[in-house]
């Protein structure tokens, strides 16, 4: 999810008639999405996760979900993009003055805690379709992507540690389908995070060794630097960074993109890299009343292109669009009206050079990669 939300773009002239239903495209790259708040859109903005775009953007007209922005991600299109795979996350967000408006929010870890398992019991409601499943291991990895009929697999992916009520619990969240943790948000009780600098607290501390002993995968997106340094230096497990940038080129918020030293310590650890598709965390200098076109997939590109200069291969990079965390269609690239346009990304990369291999890679591959090795059997 963004930080802060009081950046979102909101509805403007740019904003677009309702779309049809997507068609299947005739090219249908398999592609892993890191970061998708499923729960929260329902919970919080009563965004239904089976609903199409098109019909969320009907109902909710000229003023969508409470300014978050025209919705990009439904079902349907889903499946036309061939999004196979999705880090669905769980967030919850600490009480503050300027959240009044966002409904839940916690004051207590008790209360952090029962918001969390609320969206968790809501990822295994949408797993009774039979279209959708929570991958939990590498067995339910295979059996979503060699389904004969499309499914959608949910890897259940916690933003934000605080539902943890104490390091010890970690377990309990494992037990209850989580496979990755990030620390922070913005500053939680375990680290300092996104315009909170700081070190691992020492609860932070603590945490790391029971998130290896549980096996879940660590999330380094949001963690300042300082806490992400501790943390790996602590942490021996498999390493993402599900929804980042690289700060070199946007600067804008401290701690929330990757400086090239943490680019180097992800890809030290052979983990991955997930572009995210927020044109203020594309191009520096974009904000809310600027227009949508003024960003395009070439300059998401620019992101992937430097972390693979970084790693020396295209191994390590991937997409984590965080849509519909904050900000809406309104708020992405020019080429991207719903989800199903991720795949054009493949096409931005072969403009620039990228072989098909590596392109299959950046646009699912190595996620999947990674979940085979990182899941348990």
């Amino acid at each position: 999810m963004t930080n802060p939300i009081s950046n979102l773009q909101s509805p403007s002239s740019n904003l677009q008639a309702p779309i049809s239903h997507p068609q299947p495209p005739i090219s249908k790259p398999i592609i892993a999405d890191a970061h998708l708040d499923i729960a929260w859109n329902k919970i919080a903005l009563d965004r239904d996760f089976f609903e199409s775009v098109a019909d969320k953007r009907a109902r909710e007209g000229a003023r969508p979900a409470h300014g978050e922005g025209s919705a990009l991600v439904g079902f349907p299109e889903l499946l036309a993009g061939n999004v196979r795979v999705i880090f669905a996350t769980i967030y919850v967000a600490k009480a503050r003055p300027d959240r009044t408006a966002w409904g839940k929010t916690y004051a207590t870890p008790q209360e952090a805690h029962a918001q969390a398992m609320e969206q968790v019991a809501y990822y295994a409601a949408l797993a009774t379709d039979p279209r959708v499943a929570i991958i939990t291991t590498r067995a339910d990895l295979e059996r979503v992507l060699t389904a004969p009929t499309p499914k959608v697999g949910l890897v259940i992916l916690m933003e934000g540690a605080d539902p943890i009520v104490a390091p010890e619990q970690t377990l309990e969240w494992f037990d209850a389908g989580v496979r990755i943790v990030g620390p922070a948000w913005s500053q939680t009780r375990y680290a300092g995070g996104t315009r909170a600098p700081g070190p691992l607290t020492e609860l932070g501390r603590a945490l790391m060794p029971q998130l290896e002993r549980a096996g879940m995968i660590l999330d380094t997106s949001h963690l300042a630097e300082r806490s992400f340094f501790d943390a790996l230096e602590l942490f021996h497990g498999a390493v993402i960074a599900s929804h980042s940038n690289c700060r070199v080129f946007v600067d804008s918020d401290p701690d929330r993109q990757l400086s090239d030293a943490m680019i180097r310590a992800i890809v030290a650890r052979d983990g991955v890299i997930g572009v995210v598709l927020y044109n203020r965390f594309i191009q520096a200098g974009w904000d809310k009343g600027a227009r949508k076109d003024a960003v395009t997939l070439t300059d998401v590109v620019r992101h992937t292109q430097r972390i693979c200069d970084i790693a020396g291969d295209a191994q390590h990079v991937g997409i984590g669009s965080d849509f519909d965390g904050g900000f809406g269609m309104e708020s992405a690239p020019r080429e991207i009206d719903t989800i199903a346009d991720l795949r054009k990304l493949g096409d931005a990369l072969a403009a620039a050079g990228f072989k098909d291999a590596d392109i299959a890679n950046a646009l699912g591959g190595n996620w999947i990669r990674l979940l085979r090795r990182a899941l348990p059997a």
